[in-house]
């Protein structure tokens, strides 16, 4: 039974338009105690009342207000309470250590034509990168997320790289690890004051998604192998992937990226509260 004592965690938060032509924000709670999924619908009135630094994920609210359906998992909101703010992601000097361990992975490459290539999109980019999230909602979607996920993808590709050695090249995974989300720099925008993250509509307007951004910039740099990896990485087409690993007589090292970014975006430091 709902009580308004119940505390929550925020999941995810986005706004999107209605029929009418009004705002509607859709707000996921997760219970402390049960862990149980709340989905949240708020009218554009009552978005207008609300700071959109109460939606930042990982925040925890209490619901002061609202209109449950009868299973208790769903809610129009009408009023929350801030109980507890969350951290945003990493601070500056987090940020910097996390740029600096990725920068040692890229002198791990022994290549060094792929070497200079990798490290200098990273330096290129590096302000950027710093503050990129891994995702808008599924994982890693703090800032700095993305430079998480990608160092737990590095260690992840160490730890199987001697069992799949005849099968592919440690200089190709590495790279491919550490290219494979690189699109995400564009695809995203996060609000460094509030936390939230929204599609950066001109990237969209030129590509179909991050993948295909990481597979061009690597198939024009005659990196096929990586580009492929990467072409792959999110397993399905309709998970946006552009080679299904569902397909028969695939290459066997198109599955090692997709498997080590599966691990990480499921078991890695997903959330903000797993930071500590």
């Amino acid at each position: 039974m709902f009580s308004t004592e119940e505390i929550y965690e925020v999941v995810t938060y986005s706004v999107g338009d209605t029929k009418a032509g009004t705002k509607m924000g859709k707000l996921q709670l997760k219970g402390l105690d049960d862990e149980e999924l709340l989905n949240c619908i708020l009218w554009e009135e009552t978005l207008n009342r609300m700071d959109s630094k109460l939606f930042r994920c990982g925040n925890q609210l209490r619901i002061v207000s609202g209109s449950f359906n009868e299973k208790y998992n769903n809610c129009l909101v009408s009023a929350l309470e801030l109980i507890k703010e969350a951290k945003m992601g990493l601070d500056e000097k987090e940020r910097e250590e996390k740029f600096k361990l990725l920068m040692e992975w890229t002198d791990k490459i022994k290549d060094e034509g792929l070497k200079n290539f990798v490290k200098n999109i990273y330096l290129e980019n590096a302000e950027v990168i710093k503050v990129a999230p891994a995702a808008k909602m599924m994982h890693h979607n703090y800032i700095g997320g993305l430079m998480v996920h990608v160092l737990e993808c590095m260690n992840l590709a160490e730890t199987v790289s001697e069992a799949v050695f005849q099968k592919i090249a440690k200089d190709e995974l590495y790279a491919a690890c550490l290219l494979h989300d690189i699109g995400k720099i564009y695809e995203y925008k996060i609000d460094l004051e509030t936390g939230l993250i929204e599609y950066n509509e001109d990237f969209r307007k030129n590509w179909l998604s991050h993948s295909q951004y990481g597979y061009s910039l690597c198939m024009n740099n005659n990196y096929v192998k990586i580009a492929k990896m990467i072409a792959a990485h999110h397993g399905r087409k309709d998970w946006g992937a552009i080679i299904d690993l569902d397909e028969k007589d695939l290459e066997s090292y198109l599955y090692i990226v997709h498997h080590i970014d599966d691990l990480s975006a499921k078991f890695g430091q997903i959330s903000v509260s797993m930071l500590g």
